[in-house]
C-alpha cells in the first residue's frame, strides 16, 4: 500500500510548498504537483499521471477537495476512476471525506456540491460587478495591447500580415481585424 499525494495551485505565482509539506507530513510516498487551473480535469498532466500511477490498495490523498476538482461532475469521475482501480481517497483538511465509508462518500458529495455552489456564486458576483462598472462607465475592458495605426503603417510599408503579427507579437487574426477598420 502506497500513500500517493496530489497538490495543485491555479497560477504560476502561487506556491505548492504548503500542500507538499502537508502531504509529506501525512506520509505520502509519492507526490504529484502542478500549477494548472482546476476548472476541469482535462489538461492536468500531473493529475493524469497520479491516477495512472496508483494501484489497488493505495490511498490517494489531497489537502483540500477543491485542489482535486472544482465541479461535482469532475470530482465524481475522478473518484469513480480511483474506486474502479481499488484505490481509497482521503482529504486532509476535510477529514470526514474519504471513500472508505458510506458516511465519507456522503460528506464528499455534500462538500463537492457546496464547492461548486460557491464557485457559481463567485462567478455571478463577478459578472454583476462588471455589469455595474460598465453601467457606471468605469469598466472599459482590457486595453488593446497595440495601437492599430502601427499595424496599418507596417502594412502600407508592404509587410505581410503574418510578418506584422510576428513583429508585434500579436495574433494574425488581430492584424486582419486592425486592417479591416
Amino acid at each position: 500500500m502506497a500513500l500517493v499525494g496530489y497538490a495543485r495551485v491555479s497560477s504560476i505565482g502561487q506556491s505548492l510548498e504548503i500542500q507538499q509539506t502537508a502531504l509529506t507530513e501525512a506520509g505520502c510516498d509519492k507526490i504529484f504537483a502542478e500549477k494548472r487551473s482546476g476548472l476541469s480535469a482535462k489538461g492536468r498532466e500531473q493529475l493524469e499521471d497520479a491516477l495512472d500511477y496508483v494501484r489497488e490498495g493505495d490511498i490517494f490523498i489531497v489537502t483540500r477537495l477543491d485542489r482535486l476538482a472544482r465541479s461535482v461532475s469532475d470530482l465524481f469521475v475522478i473518484i469513480e476512476r480511483l474506486q474502479t482501480k481499488g484505490v481509497a481517497f482521503r482529504c486532509l483538511q476535510q477529514s470526514g471525506v474519504d471513500t472508505d465509508s458510506s458516511t465519507g462518500r456522503l460528506m464528499m458529495a455534500i462538500l463537492g456540491a457546496v464547492a461548486a455552489f460557491e464557485a457559481d456564486i463567485r462567478k455571478e458576483r463577478q459578472m454583476e460587478g462588471i455589469a455595474k462598472a460598465k453601467a457606471a462607465g468605469v469598466y472599459q475592458g482590457r486595453r488593446p495591447s497595440i495601437d492599430g495605426s502601427e499595424v496599418r503603417r507596417l502594412s502600407r510599408e508592404g509587410m505581410r500580415p503574418t510578418d506584422i503579427a510576428r513583429t508585434l507579437n500579436i495574433g494574425r487574426a488581430s492584424v486582419y481585424r486592425y486592417l479591416s477598420t
